[in-house]
Order: C-alpha cells, then sequence, then structure tokens
C-alpha cells in the first residue's frame, strides 16, 4: 500500500477518528507539523507518518463541514448595532475641525 504524501493544507485521519491538519513540513528535519481539530499541535517524524500508513493507520480525509474548530472565528456582523446611527458608532470622535494647534495652554 502506498503511503499518502503529507502537503500542507491537508486533512488526515487516524484510525481512532482523530481529524488533523499538515501546518508544515521541514525538508531539513525530516519532520511534519500537524494540527488537530481541537487547535492541539504536534510534530511527527517523516518515519512515523511513514509507519502509521503502512499500519493503516493513517489516511487522507476530507476536511471538516466546520473548520472553525480550532481558530477562534466570530460570525460576522452585518446588522446595524443597536445605539448606532447608520451603523456609526455615536460615541466615535468627530473630526477635529475648529481645533486650534497652535493654541498656548
Amino acid at each position: 500500500m502506498s503511503s499518502p504524501q503529507p502537503a500542507v493544507g491537508e486533512w488526515y485521519r487516524i484510525s481512532g477518528g482523530e481529524l488533523f491538519e499538515v501546518v508544515a513540513l521541514d525538508d531539513e528535519d525530516r519532520t511534519i507539523e500537524i494540527q488537530y481539530f481541537d487547535g492541539t499541535v504536534a510534530e511527527l517524524d517523516l518515519e512515523d507518518w511513514e509507519a502509521q500508513c503502512e499500519e493503516g493507520s493513517l489516511e487522507p480525509a476530507d476536511a471538516p463541514e466546520d473548520w472553525s474548530g480550532s481558530v477562534d472565528v466570530e460570525p460576522e456582523q452585518d446588522e446595524v448595532r443597536p445605539g448606532s446611527l447608520d451603523g456609526e458608532n455615536p460615541r466615535q470622535a468627530s473630526s477635529l475641525d475648529g481645533l486650534d494647534l497652535f493654541e498656548a495652554s
């Protein structure tokens, strides 16, 4: 069985069901940095990767539908906030018109 080659941005699954993404490859050190869906980062030696592939415990997988598990992303708010005027913050400072920068105190 040929082992899947690790590729940055690709998702894989360990036979126990853990889903992870390859986030970096270091050819010089022969290591693979992975990030599990929950955000945990780990490093694998290329030899460990190949051994797990040969055992059949590592396989390519589809990216999760809800990929936000490993990042702290809040949904965008397109609506006007309460207390604002046309989406502007009423407490926001206006222009500096009328300010005399050369006035001595």
